[in-house]
C-alpha cells in the first residue's frame, strides 16, 4: 500500500482468512485503511495475503486481541470456529475478547449478523426490531452476542451490526458452496434445500462487505448501537438462484432436492449436519428482511447483479472451466 493510499486509519480484522472477514479486509484496504489481522498461524496467513499486517495470536485470548487492537479505530469481529466445532463453547468468549479490547482502545466494533436470531414466529417479514425468539442453539448464541454488544454500546463502545441472508461468494462454508454446488467440480446438477415457490434471501459477500464499510464511514453519524438489515438478492420462488447458475455455466443443470432425511443420521458424527438440521425452518418460509432503515442512512444498498455475483462465486470456488 502506498503512502498516497493510506488514510491513516487502522482496522483489526478477526477472521481475515474467512469469507466475510477477508472481503472486509480487502475492501477496507482498497479504501486506504491499514489492515491488521490476528491469526494463530500468522506466517502462513501472510504468505497467502501479504498485504496485511498479520499478528500471531488467538481470538480466544483476550491479551492477544488487546495487543493486536492497540491503535485501531475499528475491530471487525468476523471470526468463527471452523466447521462449527465447539461453536457454543468458543463464540461468546471470542466476542468477550473483542469487547474488552475495543473498550480499552476506544474502537468501534463491527459484526456481520445473520437471520438466525429470529424464530419462525416473526417470519416472513423481519425488521431490525422484530422480537427475537430463536428456536436453535446457534440462534440463541447470536441473540446473546447482540445483547452483549448492546451492553457494550450503552457503556460507550460503539457497535455496528449488519444482518444479512445466506452468504455466497469467495467462501466455502455456506449453503451455496456446500449444499447447492460442490466446490472444485463442474456444475452438472444442483441440490436445492427449499421447495419451489418458497422465496429465499441471499447475500453476496462483496456486497455485504461494501455495505459494512459504508456504514463504518458514516460511523460518527450513527447511533451507538446501530443495527441494519440488507435485502441482498431476493429469490422470490427458489428459481432465480438456479437460473443464474445455469446462465453462468452455459447449460441446463439437473435439479435435486436436498436430502433432509439424512441429517438426523449424520448429525451425531458431523457437527455441520446438526447445524443445518436446526436451520431447516429458514427454507420452509419465504423469509425477507427489509432494508428501509439501511437505505435511509446510505441512500442505496450496494448490489451486484445476480448473474455477475453467481458467476464470480462459481469461479472463486473452482466450479467453472478455464475457458
Amino acid at each position: 500500500m502506498t503512502e498516497q493510499m493510506n488514510n491513516g486509519k487502522t482496522a483489526l480484522v478477526l477472521g481475515a482468512t474467512g469469507g466475510i472477514g477477508g472481503a472486509m479486509a480487502r475492501g477496507l484496504a482498497a479504501r486506504g485503511w491499514r489492515i491488521r489481522a490476528l491469526n494463530r498461524n500468522a506466517a502462513e496467513a501472510a504468505r497467502r495475503e501479504p498485504g496485511f499486517d498479520w499478528v500471531q495470536g488467538d481470538a480466544m485470548q483476550a491479551s492477544d486481541v488487546l495487543k493486536a487492537a492497540t491503535g485501531v479505530e475499528v475491530i471487525v469481529h468476523a471470526v468463527n470456529p471452523p466447521g462449527y466445532r465447539n461453536w457454543a463453547q468458543l463464540v461468546l468468549p471470542m466476542l468477550d475478547s473483542t469487547i474488552a479490547a475495543a473498550k480499552a482502545v476506544g474502537a468501534r466494533i463491527v459484526l456481520p449478523g445473520t437471520v438466525y436470531n429470529f424464530g419462525p414466529d416473526v417470519l416472513p417479514d423481519v425488521t431490525e426490531d422484530s422480537p427475537q425468539h430463536p428456536q436453535t442453539r446457534k440462534g440463541a448464541i447470536r441473540v446473546e452476542m447482540e445483547r452483549r454488544l448492546k451492553a457494550a454500546a450503552e457503556g460507550g463502545t460503539p457497535v455496528i451490526i449488519l444482518r444479512a441472508g445466506d452468504f455466497f461468494g469467495q467462501h466455502t462454508n455456506s449453503w451455496f458452496s456446500q449444499g447447492i454446488v460442490k466446490p472444485g467440480k463442474p456444475v452438472a446438477s444442483v441440490t436445492y434445500p427449499g421447495r419451489v415457490g418458497i422465496g429465499h434471501q441471499w447475500a453476496y459477500l462483496p456486497d455485504v462487505a461494501e455495505t459494512m464499510i459504508r456504514l463504518i464511514e458514516k460511523g460518527d453519524a450513527l447511533p451507538a448501537f446501530a443495527v441494519y438489515h440488507m435485502r441482498g438478492h431476493w429469490d422470490g420462488d427458489g428459481r432465480q438462484m438456479v437460473g443464474a447458475i445455469e446462465r453462468a455455466v452455459g447449460h441446463r443443470v439437473t435439479e435435486k432436492s436436498f436430502p433432509w432425511w439424512i441429517l438426523p443420521l449424520a448429525a451425531p458424527f458431523v457437527p455441520l449436519m446438526k447445524e443445518l438440521r436446526e436451520m431447516r425452518y429458514l427454507w420452509k418460509v419465504p423469509l425477507q428482511m427489509r432494508n428501509d432503515k439501511l437505505v435511509a442512512v446510505l441512500g442505496e444498498e450496494p448490489h451486484t447483479p445476480i448473474d455477475e455475483a453467481v458467476k464470480a462465486s462459481l469461479a472463486a470456488i473452482g466450479c467453472l472451466s478455464a475457458r
